[in-house]
C-alpha cells in the first residue's frame, strides 16, 4: 500500500530528488560525525553535514531549522579554523 502511494506520484522533479538526497546525506554525516574521535575530522564533517542540512532547510523554508544549521556550520567552521591554525585550546 505504501509503495503504491509512493510511486503513484512519479516522476518527481529532479530538484526534489536532489534536495532529498542532500538532506539525507547531511543527516547521515551529522550522525557519523558524532562517532569520530579526531576533532579536526569531526569538525570538518559537521561543517559539511550542516551545510547540506542548511541547503535543505532553506529549500523547505524552515527558518528555525535554517538558523540552527547555520549556527552549527559557523561554530564548526570557527573551531576547524582554530585547530588548523593552532589556536584551539581546551578549557579544563
Amino acid at each position: 500500500m505504501f509503495l503504491t502511494n509512493l510511486f503513484s506520484t512519479l516522476p518527481w522533479p529532479l530538484i526534489d530528488v536532489v534536495m532529498n538526497v542532500v538532506a539525507g546525506l547531511g543527516a547521515v554525516m551529522l550522525t557519523y560525525g558524532i562517532f569520530l574521535e579526531a576533532e579536526r575530522h569531526q569538525d570538518g564533517v559537521f561543517v559539511i553535514a550542516s551545510a547540506c542540512l542548511l541547503v535543505y532547510a532553506l529549500w523547505i523554508g524552515n527558518k528555525i531549522f535554517s538558523l540552527a544549521m547555520a549556527g552549527l556550520m559557523i561554530g564548526g567552521l570557527i573551531e576547524l579554523v582554530e585547530i588548523l591554525t593552532g589556536r584551539h585550546k581546551h578549557g579544563n
